[in-house]
């Protein structure tokens, strides 16, 4: 079992969620997670142990975004494809990606990885500078991982297991 499925069994997402994920504004919207989760984290200079519910909040919403939305009109939308890559992505233990996808997926998530790093650090000592360089490298590697995440559903939609999911 992928990483990627592993996660996305723990947000519990089956056929319905990943299909509701698909909608650009889910997808858009979840953008929103990170600096809400930052300020949450970051609010504990001024509400002290009060700071538990914006965290609280913060993780309920990263848990509800995906099921927020209806299912789009179409799928055909760059958000959407990225959502459906992302689903071959994780599934590639089952049905192997192309070559030439299988290298750069795991370098944008390793940036975001280390952008992360440097969001966890910066929270933690109260600096903006890690911060906001942390949130360019999430943003920058996230972004970039859906660009290939729609080349790669491109690349395979026309497979029966994947074909269905474009309309």
């Amino acid at each position: 079992m992928t990483l990627e499925r592993k996660i996305s069994s723990i947000f519990k997402l089956d056929e319905e969620a990943w299909m509701r994920h698909a909608n650009p504004l889910s997808v858009w919207s979840r953008f929103t997670v990170l600096p809400i989760i930052i300020l949450a984290f970051w609010s504990r200079i001024w509400l002290n142990w009060w700071a538990a519910l914006p965290i609280a909040i913060s993780v309920i919403w990263m848990y509800i975004n995906p099921r927020l939305f209806p299912k789009p009109g179409t799928t055909k939308k760059w958000a959407s494809k990225g959502v459906l890559g992302e689903r071959v992505w994780s599934n590639r233990d089952n049905i192997p990606v192309p070559d030439h996808h299988k290298l750069l997926p795991n370098i944008l998530n390793a940036v975001a990885g280390v952008g992360g790093i440097f969001v966890i650090w910066g929270v933690y000592k109260l600096e903006l500078w890690p911060v906001l360089m942390g949130c360019s490298l999430v943003y920058l590697g996230k972004l970039w991982f859906i660009d290939r995440m729609v080349w790669l559903y491109e690349d395979m939609k026309h497979l029966p297991e994947y074909k269905k999911w474009l309309y």
